[in-house]
């Protein structure tokens, strides 16, 4: 390694060393360290902002400014009463509940808007069962990088290899969908010997509960009606957005605007519910990793990955999905994933079959998501929303949980390829 290699893996781990203490928040860390880049000349300022991935930034803003505006009808704290009403008051059933409604909206939204939808449900129900949401919000996480697997819409990663190899929805619904329903299987058995079990809330709370009207909490009925109907649209942008040629951020910020002109509400309200700190620690944490992309350490690693098994296209596969997975984990799977799709396309070139390699990429960088508190955009997002209402995910009190389920789910995943495409 040269210098400015070696300059921008020690920025990137320090950071990382920084974020795991928890002695300075994470949007500040992101900050030093991109302001680091610029300073010792790892890469100039105008090629730092090309490695900002300004859609992913739009999306995260225009939905956050979405959720500020529904938020303001009710329409969660009647959800959070319906779904108590469904589950009988019993948390461990309300949990499960929340787990597959997470899983489901994120194979069809992309993750954040998922979470920015469940994280005010889940705290409200879990504020009227006096019950602490913790355990909830770091199982909604990993169920949105989960459900986010199962399709070509729902997780960045996919977007990018179909575009690639040439995928359409239906392919990712035939080939990821099936591993996705198994993993979700699994793991909802895994929650609930680590907290079903001890999900506990007196009769009274539950009878308390269930003698709410989900109706008494519809605060503005002529905006629960546009913000259900423009829900409805989202899901529908999202999911046609590449047949349209319009980016993912479009889509958000389209919605936003036009949620705000038909409710006509008070905007200052509104970008007062966006996560600016979560917006901050992207933007950083996207010129470090830019960095070590610019003097080519992340294409060293992904060359690395696949050298080691020696062409043999079975041993890539599994090498590709635990290396995609445990890289995602801590670096941003976007760059990742881009750097190997131009290694996939010249192994292609040269007459391997690489079917099940992509196929690898994708489980990996997606459920490698769950491997870290910063391994996906969703974990951020719902761990600022939970710190905001006085519960804080610490990096390791994630990282005791999502690194192994993460583990035990790429071990799934394994077993299911192997499967799928077995070894000639």
């Amino acid at each position: 390694m040269d210098i400015a290699q070696l300059t921008s893996v020690a920025i990137f781990v320090i950071a990382l060393a920084v974020i795991i203490s928890e002695k300075v928040h994470r949007a500040v860390v992101a900050l030093t360290g991109a302001a680091l880049v610029l300073m010792l000349g790892i890469m100039p300022f105008d090629e730092a902002i090309t490695h900002i991935d300004f859609n992913t930034l739009g999306v995260l803003f225009g939905m956050m400014l979405f959720v500020g505006v529904v938020k303001l009808s009710g329409l969660f704290e009647y959800l959070a009463v319906k779904c108590a009403h469904l589950a009988k008051g019993d948390p461990w059933r309300i949990m499960v509940l929340f787990i597959l409604l997470t899983a489901l909206l994120s194979a069809f939204l992309d993750n954040v808007t998922t979470v920015l939808l469940i994280g005010p449900m889940t705290l409200n129900i879990c504020k009227l069962l006096k019950v602490d949401p913790t355990p909830f919000l770091i199982t909604e996480i990993m169920a949105s990088n989960i459900g986010g697997t199962a399709t070509l819409i729902g997780d960045p990663p996919n977007i990018m290899i179909g575009s690639a190899a040439g995928y359409g929805f239906v392919d990712f619904i035939a080939v990821d969908a099936p591993a996705v329903i198994l993993i979700l299987a699994v793991i909802c058995v895994i929650f609930y010997f680590m907290y079903g079990r001890k999900l506990t809330t007196p009769q009274s709370e539950i009878d308390d509960v269930l003698a709410l009207r989900p109706a008494d909490y519809i605060k503005d009925r002529r905006l629960l009606r546009i913000s259900v109907a423009m829900i409805g649209l989202v899901v529908v942008g999202f999911m046609f957005h590449g047949n349209l040629g319009w980016e993912s951020s479009v889509i958000a910020l389209a919605a936003a605007a036009l949620i705000l002109l038909l409710s006509r509400a008070n905007i200052d309200h509104a970008l007062a519910q966006v996560e600016w700190t979560t917006l901050v620690f992207f933007a950083g944490l996207f010129i470090i990793v830019g960095a070590m992309t610019a003097t080519g350490v992340i294409d060293m690693l992904a060359t690395w990955l696949v050298d080691v098994t020696g062409g043999n296209v079975f041993l890539t596969m599994i090498v590709l999905l635990f290396g995609s997975a445990v890289v995602s984990a801590f670096l941003d799977n976007i760059p990742f994933v881009a750097t190997m799709i131009p290694i996939l396309l010249s192994m292609e070139a040269a007459g391997m079959d690489v079917t099940p390699l992509w196929w690898a990429v994708s489980l990996g960088a997606c459920l490698g998501g769950n491997g870290s508190l910063i391994g996906a955009s969703a974990n951020v997002v719902l761990s600022d929303i939970s710190r905001k209402n006085g519960y804080p995910i610490t990096f390791v009190q994630f990282l005791k949980v999502g690194f192994p389920v993460m583990l035990l789910t790429v071990v799934l995943a394994a077993g299911y390829l192997v499967l799928r495409f077995p070894p000639m």
